[in-house]
């Protein structure tokens, strides 16, 4: 099988593409395995306990505490969701299916954020915003947190 190459290319020169053995393709991806959805639910975790107790010891205010917690919590119950859904087995039928599912769990999970940050105000009294977005800040950079610590890949 050959493909044609990318723009600015000749014509007439091709790239041999070469079909994997199945044992070619187990040996692939065992080298470089794909990272978990559940891993990066689990180090959001991590960080929101973290910026909790950096809360406590910085301000001790209970109001702090709870809008810190809060912001947290308003990316990893929607990561949670996310996650499931992606994991279900609905998700995992066939090429079509999963990209549907990848785009319904995102829409969902942006839903719930959105409405979690919304009902903030009636949930916790004397609501710190700045400790909120604070929470919800560094818990959604955790996504590039883990990339950059996934399992290394192992070299073939």
């Amino acid at each position: 099988m050959a493909l044609a190459t990318g723009f600015g290319a000749d014509e007439d020169e091709e790239l041999e593409v070469k079909r994997l053995t199945p044992q070619e393709a187990q040996a692939l991806r065992e080298s470089d395995p794909a990272l978990s959805p559940w891993w990066v639910v689990g180090l959001q975790c991590v960080a929101g306990v973290a910026l909790v107790l950096v809360a406590w010891g910085v301000s001790g205010k209970a109001s702090v505490i709870w809008s810190v917690a809060y912001g947290a919590l308003a990316v990893i119950v929607p990561a949670a969701l996310f996650a499931r859904g992606l994991m279900s087995q609905f998700s995992s039928l066939n090429a079509a299916t999963a990209t549907f599912g990848f785009f319904l769990w995102e829409a969902v999970k942006m839903a719930v954020s959105v409405a979690m940050v919304g009902i903030a105000p009636r949930l916790i009294p004397d609501l710190s915003w700045l400790a909120l977005l604070v929470g919800l800040f560094v818990t959604l950079k955790m996504y590039w947190l883990a990339l950059l610590m996934r399992p290394k890949s192992k070299r073939i």
